[in-house]
């Protein structure tokens, strides 16, 4: 142990005093040369005194902030030397000042004194560690030669005044290791619940022939065991087409990084069967208990089967992920359930005085024609029947003037503030038609006033929807809102009569979603529009409620002479700012664009003010549904929509293309 610094004689090192007994020296020899001698010599002894003592303790200082040593007791010395864990004292600029033999042992150097604190562990830096404080705790966690430490740091200042403070950055050690590990295995070990479904199990076995039918299942069965023993998952099937599967969060892992090929697997499945073999899979992970884990499962197997089908969508916790989806929804063509969602919605219009029906916001003829046809279910029934239809719009202005010309229809249009005016919260039904999405609906502020919730809509479920909803018929497969209705006005009531008007709407709304019924079309499709003519549809009629004037046609023109290829087989056009009926151009503009050779995905961007409202077709190529739900929106795969905010168009366009590229690079490594 060193000695502790020697006191020494107290003496001023004042040099002001110093030179005061110079002065004094001389003075006396003025008087007495001999004591004036004896003086000068006495003083030229102090500052030789002087300059050794300060020498000695500016010697003794340095050495101290060298091994932080001598100016502590033996047993705060003692407690520094003997931390059980690697220990380091650095400067704010990552000289190395001291350390203990443990952290010496973790690297190969004989002496790291003077050496940076980043050349033995890169990254790290003792003065971001102050200013940026990776946490409350000044701790973080990194890696060094295979194991896990937890370093603490502990800023020090040492000096005797403002001037000479020096802060120094004392770091501690801890291994982790086995925490780490214990944690990870934890991790990966965690329970995960898998439920799966042959969405398409009736049409594909009424597609099959008989004999191969058992042969059909036997492989999906096959595939799916196959599938289970390569996750190490127990599998149990509960139902003819459904089953039921536990594994583990590390399999899960490497089920996403291979994007779930099992859908592309079962789909490629053919032994007989005249139409491809889907699959809906939901994944239930990160729950705090099986309860949990099993309700997560069944929200995402719900959530896969609303968006079409064949895809896998995992939850975990308040998070959703998706995988595949890519492909057509196929038609359903049985109607049992049309049936029953009928004779549902009649008892509940039944119970109720009033009944309130609500579209999108900026409706279109869809929204409106499939309220027209719930208005008519409600009316004969004898119910008091309102549309929540808070402004008209440039593409159902002609549906709606006719409406208002007509004085059964005057009363049947309510805004949102009158709507809620009428309500009352047990005696009343509200259905929404063509949307399930909360902040897309014309009134959402409607739902929290009525206890009975009705939902209709085609398209793919999105993650936010409406919660626990009295009834929800959500289709992805049918080609609108309209045709639904249509099927359920047939089972409603056979005495259900029509008006022409609204046979018109509705025929109108299936007309508009599948562009002249181009897309999306099914037996069922035509069935509704063949049962719609005869309720008295005029299509002259209803092929003038399309009709545009010249000034929108020329800006619909304008947009598409507009239209870059930013991709192969993909243009992309923008509406000029203030443009009038700017949302209406751009959707059509973007059907339009379609219709050019080589072009079998569009998309159109319209600047709103500070938002910028985008208009995504596809001929089925790519899923447009998709790549604009990256950016908030949602829709169908031949047609989707998303709105950005306080954006300009520059900045939008190339979110789109980003999310385009990104959508196509994930289609790319399944």
């Amino acid at each position: 142990m060193k000695k502790p610094i020697q006191k020494g004689l107290k003496v001023p090192e004042n040099p002001i005093y110093l030179t005061v007994i110079f002065l004094l020296s001389f003075g006396l020899m003025y008087f007495d040369w001999r004591v004036g001698l004896v003086a000068l010599l006495f003083a030229i002894y102090l500052a030789f005194y002087n300059w050794r003592i300060t020498r000695k303790r500016r010697i003794e200082w340095t050495r101290y902030l060298e091994d932080l040593s001598e100016n502590i007791d033996w047993s705060t010395k003692n407690a520094v030397f003997s931390v059980p864990m690697p220990f380091v004292v650095v400067e704010l600029d990552g000289s190395i000042n001291w350390y203990n033999p443990r952290f010496g042992q973790l690297f190969e150097k004989e002496s790291l004194l003077g050496e940076n604190i980043r050349d033995c562990i890169p990254g790290l830096n003792p003065y971001s560690l102050l200013v940026d404080k990776k946490d409350d705790q000044g701790h973080m966690e990194i890696r060094l030669n295979d194991r896990q430490y937890r370093m603490f740091w502990t800023p020090i200042g040492v000096g005797n005044n403002r001037d000479d403070s020096k802060v120094l950055v004392f770091l501690y050690f801890q291994d982790i290791t086995e925490e780490a590990e214990l944690k990870a295995r934890y991790q990966d070990e965690r329970p995960v619940s898998i439920l799966v479904q042959v969405d398409n199990f009736d049409e594909v076995m009424n597609n099959t022939d008989e004999a191969k039918r058992p042969v059909v299942q036997a492989q999906i069965e096959a595939m799916l065991n196959e599938w289970a023993i390569s996750l190490n998952a127990g599998w149990k099937k509960y139902e003819r087409d459904k089953y039921v599967m536990f594994t583990q969060a590390n399999s899960l892992k490497a089920l996403e990084e291979n994007r779930f090929q099992i859908l592309d697997s079962v789909r490629a499945i053919s032994a007989g069967n005249k139409i491809p073999v889907t699959l809906s899979i939901g994944v239930g992970a990160d729950g705090k208990d099986p309860l949990e884990l099993s309700h997560f499962a069944q929200f995402a197997l719900d959530l896969a089967l609303g968006r079409g089908g064949d895809q896998a969508v995992v939850k975990r916790g308040s998070r959703l992920f998706f995988y595949g989806g890519k492909s057509k929804e196929i038609e359903k063509r049985i109607k049992v359930k049309s049936r029953v969602i009928a004779n549902t919605l009649r008892e509940l219009m039944v119970q109720s005085e009033r009944v309130f029906i609500m579209g999108h916001e900026v409706p279109d003829l869809d929204s409106l024609g499939s309220a027209l046809g719930i208005y008519r279910c409600a009316r004969h029934v004898g119910r008091e029947a309102y549309i929540v239809l808070n402004r008209s719009n440039p593409s159902v202005h002609p549906l709606v003037s006719q409406l208002l010309d007509r004085e059964e229809y005057r009363e049947a249009f309510v805004t949102a503030d009158e709507a809620l005016d009428l309500m009352d919260r047990r005696q009343a039904v509200l259905v929404v038609v063509d949307v399930h999405r909360p902040s897309f609906m014309e009134a959402p502020r409607l739902l929290n006033e009525v206890e009975k919730i009705v939902v209709i809509d085609h398209h793919r479920r999105s993650a936010e929807t409406i919660e626990n909803p009295t009834l929800m018929y959500l289709e992805p497969y049918a080609s609108s809102t309209s045709e639904l209705v249509t099927e359920i006005i047939q089972y409603f009531d056979d005495k259900v009569e029509l008006e022409p008007i609204e046979a018109d709407a509705l025929l109108a709304g299936i007309t508009v979603d599948t562009k002249n019924f181009i897309y999306k079309t099914g037996v069922r499709t035509f069935e509704a529009a063949s049962y719609l003519r005869r309720a008295g549809a005029n299509p002259v009629l209803v092929r003038q409620l399309f009709q545009d004037d010249l000034e929108t046609y020329v800006a619909r023109a304008e947009v598409v002479k507009n239209a870059e290829i930013v991709l192969p087989g993909v243009a992309l056009s923008y509406c000029s700012p203030g443009i009038k009926n700017g949302s209406l151009i751009a959707a059509q503009a973007a059907d339009n664009l379609l219709t050019i050779k080589g072009i079998h995905t569009s998309f159109v961007l319209y600047p709103d003010g500070g938002d910028v409202i985008i208009s995504g077709r596809s001929l089925g190529n790519v899923n447009v549904q998709m790549v604009l739900e990256k950016l908030g929106g949602g829709g169908h795969l031949t047609v989707a929509g998303a709105q950005l905010n306080g954006i300009d168009l520059g900045e939008a366009r190339e979110k789109v293309i980003s999310a385009l590229k990104d959508y196509l690079e994930e289609g790319n490594k399944k």
